[in-house]
């Protein structure tokens, strides 16, 4: 095993981060997996368990560490609050939708299980979400890949566009949960 490579690191990143719900760790497993350096079977397979991992341990928490993490979270009753309003509206859709939301991706879980939301059936739909979510994502970014690929050409000819692009798409979602947040 050569632990200077990608394959071995790529791996261990994709299961670190998508635990945490990251959608651009599995963006780049289909980039890689497109580039031969990857596996994409491998790669989603590691990243949906990851993934299914990940929330299953933030609902945990919620439930059985409540005492513990409110502290953490006392900046963000609104946040906590959308989350909670996302639970009530959509139901179990909610484990889907959250999946995709950056931002309150880590609230849901916790909220739902704060709401005494049943852990096994949590975890059954957390399945299908995490299925869901990360072949979305995956694929849509395998079969992507020359766009993707030559976005990044033209990003290391004028470097000046990362960091517009990057603040465009951090700024857009910052407004976005602004708006959303806000009381009406």
């Amino acid at each position: 095993m050569d632990f200077g490579s990608l394959e071995t690191w790529g791996y261990l990143a994709v299961a670190f981060f998508a635990f945490g719900g990251s959608l651009f760790i599995v963006a780049a497993a289909g980039v890689f997996s497109y580039m031969g350096k990857m596996d994409l079977t491998t790669a989603l397979a590691i990243a949906t368990v990851s993934n299914y991992m990940g929330d299953m341990f933030l609902f945990y928490l919620g439930k059985y560490q409540k005492k513990e993490i409110q502290p953490y979270f006392a900046k963000h009753k609104r946040k906590i609050a959308l989350a909670t309003l996302i639970m009530r509206k959509y139901g179990v859709w909610a484990i889907f939708v959250q999946k995709f939301l950056y931002g309150i991706k880590t609230l849901v879980p916790l909220s739902m299980a704060l709401s005494k939301y049943d852990f096994k059936k949590f975890g059954f739909y957390n399945i299908f979400a995490s299925l869901l979510f990360v072949l979305t994502i995956g694929l849509s970014a395998y079969y992507s890949s020359e766009a993707i690929i030559s976005f990044f050409g033209i990003i290391k000819e004028r470097p000046w566009i990362a960091p517009v692009v990057l603040f465009s798409i951090v700024g857009g979602v910052w407004l976005l949960m602004e708006q959303m947040t806000k009381k009406k």
